[in-house]
């Protein structure tokens, strides 16, 4: 069996960890862990930019307030003042790594604005390809001084007495690999593909949140998955990501016969938070009716919008009809491993960094492009924390690995039956009767998920398993919350006037089991 040895393990190759691992690797020996190629990430397919208070016009108290506002005030407020503080200092700092920002002639930042941002405070690289940008500049430096294991399937978390020492994964031969480190860095993503239409890749399945999971670390907010209001649709399946950036230019929702849909709806109109237009536009899916994005007041619109035409010319959009077909996806995670600022979980010596971490700063729903800049400042944290917390060197025993034979557990699910039963039940409006159903249906393989057993099983095999785990989580802790909050809207029960100043209960999940947890800490058995 190989064994590697490192001071810092990074599982994942998005923009969280690619910038921890950059800011890192002159001072440790850091090795990054990937299930699939380096470049295959949300992070690389991140259009709509990153924000950050530049203008002299704007105030981190304003961009605070907005991510408050976005995220129905359930946001940890500390952690979101640390968060819009560094913007201006990451933009700095990505500068200096070699990151070029688009400018005006006069050498000005070209700012754009997405919904819910009350001021122009959205930096884009390469016009709509922002994370693909600053993506494909961290790969470039950290490929000189880091070690890559790409295609490698991170199985699960070597853990004990409340300690992460390590993962065991099965590398691209498919033999296993054990690695050790005092340093676990989690930075997997979210859990897009858990739904039939999502804007995310396709190896973004909660593999992180799952290994967290079965090794006891602590998730928390899992019910609030955000859905983005615009994935181009062809033929009922999403075709790819509508920049939030194309109505912050202009474009307006409108019906087949040309109805404005978010007139009287929300006081930003078609800028309003993502989970308000998502479910406007979902309301009117359900009665059959086609929705688009009206881009005809948008000029030179292929040159601002270079990616969204691409992807609309490969789906057969004719743009010059100025119509683009649009319906909701799932698209990011509120919920994850939770964490601290500095990226620290639960268990000692595992951090998470990044989509797949909860550290509180999206409240109920992510205030748009705050997600490069989460990656990024969250990295900075983490990479100062390790640097200056003095390593224990652990003595450790490889012992062999003893699988359990697949054939203990019943046949298992297709990926496309998760999805199904997610989209159904689990999706934008929720109830309790359709939450139960979910419930009820993962429950069926309730054994395989709160097991921390090693299966001999496929790739694809640990893939539907995650896949279940983070499902169950979900619709666990979307039954949990008796209330609408931002991504978390209960048919059964609605809105309110005041639904953004409400201090309910919120759901977290430890060792296998749900637990509800209210403000005061107060922790007791969740009994569905």
């Amino acid at each position: 069996m190989k064994v590697f040895n490192s001071d810092v393990i990074i599982v994942g190759s998005g923009i969280a960890g690619l910038m921890a691992a950059e800011l890192l690797s002159f001072h440790k020996n850091v090795i990054i862990i990937t299930k699939s190629d380096v470049s295959h990430s949300n992070s690389m397919m991140a259009q709509g930019g990153i924000a950050a208070v530049i203008d002299q016009e704007d105030d981190w108290r304003d961009h605070f307030l907005d991510t408050l506002r976005a995220g129905c005030h359930y946001n940890n407020e500390d952690v979101t003042e640390l968060l819009v503080k560094q913007g201006a200092t990451m933009i700095e700092k990505l500068e200096t790594l070699g990151v070029q920002f688009d400018k005006g002639k006069d050498g000005t930042y070209l700012l754009g604005q997405e919904g819910a941002h009350l001021k122009r405070r959205i930096l884009h690289a390469g016009g709509d390809a922002t994370g693909k940008e600053l993506t494909t500049r961290l790969i470039t430096r950290v490929k000189q001084h880091v070690t890559i294991h790409d295609h490698t399937d991170a199985r699960d978390l070597m853990v004990e007495n409340g300690q992460c020492y390590g993962v065991v994964c099965l590398d691209k031969y498919q033999q296993p690999v054990r690695y050790f480190a005092p340093h676990v860095v989690l930075a997997t993503g979210g859990a897009g593909q858990l739904y039939s239409v999502t804007s995310n890749h396709s190896t973004i399945t909660g593999d992180g949140m799952a290994l967290a999971y079965r090794a006891g670390a602590r998730l928390a907010d899992m019910e609030f998955v955000q859905f983005h209001p615009t994935m181009l649709v062809k033929n009922g399946r999403g075709a790819g990501l509508v920049s939030e950036a194309v109505r912050g230019e202009g474009a307006r929702l409108v019906t087949e016969d040309g109805q404005l849909l978010m007139e009287g709806k929300h006081e930003l109109g078609d800028l309003a938070p993502r989970d308000v237009v998502a479910r406007v536009i979902f309301q009117r899916i359900l009665k059959n009716e086609k929705v688009f994005l009206d881009i005809r007041s948008i000029h030179d619109f292929q040159k601002k919008f270079p990616s969204v035409s691409s992807l609309c010319v490969k789906a057969g959009i004719q743009l010059e009809n100025g119509l683009i077909p649009i319906a909701p996806g799932a698209h990011f995670m509120m919920g994850g491993v939770e964490t601290n600022a500095q990226g620290k979980t639960s268990l000692d010596g595992l951090y998470a960094i990044g989509e797949v971490a909860n550290t509180g700063v999206h409240g109920a729903n992510r205030l748009a492009s705050n997600s490069l800049l989460e990656g990024v400042v969250f990295a900075n944290e983490l990479a100062r924390t390790i640097l200056h917390t003095e390593e224990t060197v652990r003595q450790t025993k490889v012992m062999p690995i003893v699988c359990q034979d697949m054939s203990t557990v019943q046949e298992l699910p297709t990926i496309n039956e998760i999805q199904e039963i997610m989209s159904k039940w689990v999706g934008i409006v929720r109830t309790k009767e359709n939450l139960l159903k979910a419930i009820r249906w993962f429950e069926k393989y309730k054994s395989l998920i709160q097991s921390n057993q090693y299966y001999q099983i496929s790739s694809e095999q640990h893939v539907i398993r995650n896949m279940l785990t983070i499902g169950y989580l979900i619709a666990a802790s979307a039954l949990c919350r008796k209330e609408s909050r931002g991504s978390h809207y209960r048919i059964d029960y609605p809105l309110s006037s005041d639904h953004c100043l409400l201090q309910t209960v919120f759901c977290s999940i430890h060792k296998g089991e749900p637990y509800v947890l209210n403000k005061k800490g107060f922790v007791s058995n969740f009994v569905i």
